[in-house]
Protein backbone atom coordinates (compact mmCIF):
# COMPACT_ATOMS: atom_id res chain seq x y z
CA UNK A 1 0.00 0.00 0.00
CA UNK A 2 1.44 3.36 -1.01
CA UNK A 3 1.75 6.34 1.32
CA UNK A 4 -0.23 9.43 0.27
CA UNK A 5 2.15 11.93 -1.24
CA UNK A 6 5.17 9.72 -1.76
CA UNK A 7 5.29 10.64 -5.46
CA UNK A 8 4.65 14.37 -4.90
CA UNK A 9 8.05 15.53 -6.16
CA UNK A 10 7.95 13.31 -9.24
CA UNK A 11 4.47 14.64 -10.05
CA UNK A 12 5.53 18.23 -9.48
CA UNK A 13 8.58 17.83 -11.72
CA UNK A 14 6.45 16.35 -14.51
CA UNK A 15 3.91 19.14 -14.17
CA UNK A 16 6.56 21.87 -14.32
CA UNK A 17 8.07 20.32 -17.45
CA UNK A 18 4.70 20.06 -19.19
CA UNK A 19 3.88 23.73 -18.55
CA UNK A 20 6.57 24.79 -21.01
CA UNK A 21 7.36 27.88 -18.97
CA UNK A 22 10.68 29.70 -18.58
CA UNK A 23 11.69 27.21 -15.87
CA UNK A 24 10.60 24.00 -17.63
CA UNK A 25 13.98 23.46 -19.30
CA UNK A 26 15.69 23.59 -15.92
CA UNK A 27 13.61 20.89 -14.17
CA UNK A 28 15.51 17.76 -13.13
CA UNK A 29 14.48 14.41 -11.72
CA UNK A 30 14.03 14.55 -7.95
CA UNK A 31 16.19 12.39 -5.74
CA UNK A 32 14.61 13.34 -2.43
CA UNK A 33 11.68 11.76 -0.61
CA UNK A 34 8.91 14.33 0.03
CA UNK A 35 8.72 13.76 3.78
CA UNK A 36 7.18 17.16 4.56
CA UNK A 37 4.45 16.56 2.01
CA UNK A 38 3.84 13.06 3.35
CA UNK A 39 3.48 14.51 6.86
CA UNK A 40 1.08 17.20 5.66
CA UNK A 41 -1.03 14.73 3.69
CA UNK A 42 -1.29 12.00 6.32
CA UNK A 43 -3.28 13.68 9.08
CA UNK A 44 -6.95 13.58 9.95
CA UNK A 45 -7.61 16.94 8.27
CA UNK A 46 -5.96 15.98 4.96
CA UNK A 47 -5.80 12.23 4.44
CA UNK A 48 -8.79 12.10 2.08
CA UNK A 49 -6.86 14.37 -0.31
CA UNK A 50 -3.42 13.47 0.94
CA UNK A 51 -1.67 13.46 -2.42
CA UNK A 52 -2.97 16.94 -3.23
CA UNK A 53 -1.81 18.35 0.10
CA UNK A 54 1.58 16.69 -0.24
CA UNK A 55 2.16 18.18 -3.68
CA UNK A 56 1.11 21.63 -2.47
CA UNK A 57 3.45 21.60 0.52
CA UNK A 58 6.35 20.32 -1.60
CA UNK A 59 5.63 22.98 -4.22
CA UNK A 60 5.91 25.72 -1.59
CA UNK A 61 8.98 24.01 -0.10
CA UNK A 62 10.67 24.06 -3.51
CA UNK A 63 9.84 27.77 -3.79
CA UNK A 64 11.48 28.35 -0.41
CA UNK A 65 14.59 26.39 -1.40
CA UNK A 66 14.91 28.42 -4.60
CA UNK A 67 14.97 31.57 -2.46
CA UNK A 68 17.16 30.40 0.42
CA UNK A 69 18.73 27.00 -0.17
CA UNK A 70 19.47 24.29 -2.69
CA UNK A 71 16.46 23.39 -4.82
CA UNK A 72 15.70 19.74 -5.48
CA UNK A 73 13.83 20.01 -8.79
CA UNK A 74 15.02 23.13 -10.54
CA UNK A 75 18.56 24.14 -11.54
CA UNK A 76 18.21 27.80 -12.51
CA UNK A 77 21.11 29.28 -14.45
CA UNK A 78 21.16 32.46 -12.37
CA UNK A 79 19.87 34.04 -9.18
CA UNK A 80 17.21 36.11 -10.93
CA UNK A 81 15.55 33.05 -12.39
CA UNK A 82 15.84 31.27 -9.04
CA UNK A 83 13.91 34.08 -7.34
CA UNK A 84 11.35 34.22 -10.14
CA UNK A 85 10.84 30.46 -10.00
CA UNK A 86 10.59 30.59 -6.21
CA UNK A 87 7.87 33.23 -6.33
CA UNK A 88 6.05 31.24 -9.00
CA UNK A 89 6.05 28.07 -6.91
CA UNK A 90 4.86 29.95 -3.81
CA UNK A 91 1.94 31.33 -5.79
CA UNK A 92 1.21 28.00 -7.47
CA UNK A 93 1.04 26.18 -4.14
CA UNK A 94 -1.18 28.77 -2.46
CA UNK A 95 -3.49 28.94 -5.48
CA UNK A 96 -3.93 25.16 -5.43
CA UNK A 97 -4.63 25.20 -1.72
CA UNK A 98 -7.23 27.93 -2.11
CA UNK A 99 -8.89 25.82 -4.83
CA UNK A 100 -9.31 23.06 -2.23
CA UNK A 101 -11.27 25.55 -0.13
CA UNK A 102 -8.92 25.19 2.85
CA UNK A 103 -8.46 28.80 3.87
CA UNK A 104 -6.95 27.84 7.23
CA UNK A 105 -4.11 26.06 5.48
CA UNK A 106 -3.69 28.96 3.04
CA UNK A 107 -3.19 31.19 6.08
CA UNK A 108 -0.77 28.65 7.58
CA UNK A 109 1.43 28.50 4.48
CA UNK A 110 1.27 32.28 4.06
CA UNK A 111 2.50 32.66 7.65
CA UNK A 112 5.24 30.13 6.95
CA UNK A 113 6.46 32.08 3.91
CA UNK A 114 6.41 35.44 5.69
CA UNK A 115 7.99 34.17 8.93
CA UNK A 116 10.72 32.38 6.96
CA UNK A 117 11.50 35.62 5.14
CA UNK A 118 11.57 37.51 8.46
CA UNK A 119 14.01 35.01 9.97
CA UNK A 120 16.30 34.99 6.95
CA UNK A 121 16.35 38.79 7.03
CA UNK A 122 17.46 38.53 10.67
CA UNK A 123 20.57 36.49 9.78
CA UNK A 124 21.60 32.98 8.83
CA UNK A 125 22.04 31.73 12.39
CA UNK A 126 18.55 32.83 13.41
CA UNK A 127 17.06 31.23 10.30
CA UNK A 128 18.98 27.98 10.73
CA UNK A 129 17.66 27.55 14.27
CA UNK A 130 14.00 28.41 13.69
CA UNK A 131 13.01 27.88 10.05
CA UNK A 132 13.15 24.05 10.17
CA UNK A 133 10.74 24.15 13.12
CA UNK A 134 8.40 26.44 11.18
CA UNK A 135 8.22 23.89 8.37
CA UNK A 136 7.56 20.98 10.71
CA UNK A 137 4.93 22.91 12.66
CA UNK A 138 3.17 24.15 9.52
CA UNK A 139 3.02 20.70 7.93
CA UNK A 140 1.68 19.26 11.19
CA UNK A 141 -0.88 22.06 11.54
CA UNK A 142 -2.13 21.42 8.00
CA UNK A 143 -2.37 17.69 8.72
CA UNK A 144 -3.94 17.84 12.16
CA UNK A 145 -5.29 21.36 12.62
CA UNK A 146 -3.83 24.43 14.30
CA UNK A 147 -4.96 25.42 17.75
CA UNK A 148 -4.32 28.42 20.01
CA UNK A 149 -1.05 26.96 21.34
CA UNK A 150 0.34 26.74 17.82
CA UNK A 151 -0.68 30.33 17.04
CA UNK A 152 0.84 31.66 20.29
CA UNK A 153 4.08 29.81 19.56
CA UNK A 154 4.25 31.37 16.08
CA UNK A 155 3.75 34.79 17.63
CA UNK A 156 6.73 34.14 19.90
CA UNK A 157 8.87 33.65 16.81
CA UNK A 158 7.48 36.83 15.22
CA UNK A 159 8.55 38.63 18.38
CA UNK A 160 12.09 37.20 18.21
CA UNK A 161 11.59 34.37 20.69
CA UNK A 162 12.61 30.75 20.71
CA UNK A 163 11.11 28.05 18.50
CA UNK A 164 10.96 25.55 21.39
CA UNK A 165 7.28 26.14 22.12
CA UNK A 166 6.39 25.78 18.45
CA UNK A 167 8.15 22.44 18.15
CA UNK A 168 6.56 21.21 21.40
CA UNK A 169 3.14 22.15 20.05
CA UNK A 170 3.82 20.35 16.76
CA UNK A 171 5.10 17.24 18.54
CA UNK A 172 2.02 17.14 20.76
CA UNK A 173 -0.33 17.52 17.77
CA UNK A 174 1.58 14.89 15.80
CA UNK A 175 1.40 12.42 18.68
CA UNK A 176 -2.34 12.95 19.08
CA UNK A 177 -2.85 12.36 15.34
CA UNK A 178 -0.58 9.32 15.12
CA UNK A 179 2.00 11.17 13.03
CA UNK A 180 5.11 10.68 15.18
CA UNK A 181 6.98 8.65 12.56
CA UNK A 182 6.12 11.11 9.78
CA UNK A 183 7.23 14.04 11.95
CA UNK A 184 10.55 12.35 12.74
CA UNK A 185 11.28 11.68 9.06
CA UNK A 186 10.30 15.21 8.10
CA UNK A 187 12.58 16.56 10.85
CA UNK A 188 15.52 14.67 9.36
CA UNK A 189 14.62 15.96 5.89
CA UNK A 190 14.72 19.62 7.00
CA UNK A 191 17.90 19.20 9.03
CA UNK A 192 16.41 19.38 12.50
CA UNK A 193 18.64 17.05 14.53
CA UNK A 194 17.27 14.72 17.25
CA UNK A 195 19.23 16.60 19.92
CA UNK A 196 17.02 19.64 19.30
CA UNK A 197 13.74 17.76 19.51
CA UNK A 198 13.51 17.47 23.28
Amino acid sequence: MSTPGETALVELAAELREEESVISAHVREPGAVPYLGILAGSGPATVERGSSYALIVECVREGYLLHYGSARLIEPPDEDLALLAGDYLYAKGLERLAALGDLGSVRELSDLISLSAQLHAGGSEEAAERVPVLWLASATAIAAGAGPTHEKAKQLIRDGGSADALYASAAEAAAAAGLNMHLAKAAEAVGFPPSHRG
